[in-house]
């Protein structure tokens, strides 16, 4: 049985990634949209989710590509509904707001994703297998983009709730929680706020794992030129590289993966099963961190960012 699904908030994210992604999974079927600002030939189209609830276009799941502010209130109300619902990341703008949505769907039968996309990048799996067989000593992340080309004009991105330059950099911790054989923690945290905006724009992480493995983390949103997003970790078998954000992996300088980014298309098939078993997915243990680094960071004030 197909999968019919609504997106609710067509943005940058949806059209650059959830359209395509959705368009080359079995099983699932967009049919519709819930976008204030936009809309798309082919598919019904409504201003909110309310209104798409309230219509008569079947529908039996909903992805939220919605900024995390306030998108809790639009997760309750699909469960509520009856349908199985997809949270892009981060899955909310607190930690404390997932739990009633995760009873939400169990008490429905239905199946609440949260998603962490580089999770399905091609290096993670293969970089989780071989630190099982070789422990780590050092783990270094730098993870450095330009928010002028990923989120141009998103002033809701330095907004509270909108994590700034953690935006990005929580991809960076879904794949370290997801490939390190042991849980980890922040200890410290340097936050660059700018002068103007209430979310940081750069920052420095010290994290440690349960065994006192050291864990850095350099952070920045105003990176030109070539991006960064690398997890360099130091084993007792080699040196382990997980570069462009998880699509390249080599080990002591010799490529094992280097293939095209698609991300997406895991979640959707992953989402796929999901709801076919009535399963549900939630871990926020990347979300955890980020709240963690707030929490201990030290809050320095830089120059005003303006777009």
């Amino acid at each position: 049985m197909t999968l019919r699904l609504a997106i609710v908030g067509l943005g940058k994210i949806a059209r650059d990634q959830h359209l395509q992604a959705i368009a080359a999974t079995d099983g699932v079927e967009l049919v519709a949209v819930a976008s204030r600002h936009a809309g798309l030939d082919g598919v019904a189209n409504f201003p909110t989710l309310e209104e798409l609830l309230a219509g008569d276009v079947g529908v039996d799941a909903v992805a939220l590509c919605t900024p995390p502010q306030g998108r809790h209130e639009l997760a309750a109300m699909a469960l509520a509904a009856g349908k199985h619902v997809l949270l892009e990341k981060p899955p909310g703008a607190t930690l404390g707001e997932i739990a009633p949505l995760v009873a939400a769907a169990q008490r429905g039968g239905l199946s609440l994703f949260a998603t962490w996309h580089s999770r399905f990048a091609p290096a993670v799996e293969p970089a989780r297998a071989f630190l099982k067989r070789h422990a780590p000593r050092k783990v270094s992340i730098v993870w450095k983009e330009d928010v002028r080309v990923w989120h141009p004009g998103q002033d809701w991105i330095f907004e509270p709730g909108g994590l700034g330059v953690f935006d990005p950099a929580i991809n960076a911790l879904s794949i370290l929680t997801a490939i390190l054989p042991e849980p980890a923690f922040v200890t410290g945290a340097d936050l660059a706020f700018p002068a103007n905006r209430q979310a940081p724009i750069a920052a420095e992480l010290d994290l440690r794992g349960a065994s006192g493995l050291p864990i850095t983390a350099a952070l920045d949103f105003l990176q030109s030129g070539e991006q960064s997003w690398d997890i360099r970790i130091e084993t007792d078998g080699g040196r382990l590289l997980l570069s462009k954000g998880g699509a390249r992996l080599t080990r002591d300088d010799a490529v094992l993966i280097d293939e095209p980014e698609q991300e997406y298309r895991g979640i959707y098939r992953h989402f796929v099963e999901l709801c076919a078993a009535g399963r549900s997915d939630v871990d926020l243990a990347p979300l955890q961190l980020v709240a963690d680094a707030f929490l201990l960071g030290r809050r320095r004030s830089v120059e005003a960012f303006a777009w």
